[in-house]
């Protein structure tokens, strides 16, 4: 069964830093597009960032842009988001989520695309 495990959510000042984790189970990161949602109370899930295998990317939201890094580590099988710079309106629960390897880049993230999804860590950013 193929699943994915976020980690390293918690409290922080805004301005602060957090790097969160995604680890796979039962794939292997190399074969799988990859992306980073969240959610805040009260809104709809929105797309982060995204890495591709099939070209092309990495996606970015606007509101992030510059201050969150995706990245990869195909030896350690896992994900990253790093955060910088963080705001209150960050304030969210982050999703990982995988996708086929022929899901590339197109300047949007559709969430359809992707069908694994972990339980979330939530990331909370104090004024």
């Amino acid at each position: 069964q193929v699943q994915v495990a976020e980690s390293g959510g918690g409290l922080v000042q805004a301005g602060g830093s957090l790097r969160l984790s995604c680890t796979p189970i039962g794939l292997r990161l190399v074969n799988y597009a990859m992306g980073w949602f969240r959610q805040a109370p009260g809104k709809e899930r929105e797309g982060v960032a995204a890495s591709y295998i099939s070209g092309g990317g990495p996606y970015y939201a606007d509101s992030v842009k510059g201050r969150f890094t995706i990245s990869r580590d195909n030896l350690k099988n896992t994900l990253y988001l790093q955060m910088t710079s963080l705001k209150p309106e960050d304030t969210a629960m982050y999703y990982c989520a995988a996708a086929g390897p022929s899901v590339c880049y197109r300047g949007t993230l559709n969430q359809r695309e992707f069908p694994t999804w972990g339980q979330g860590t939530q990331v909370t950013v104090s004024s």
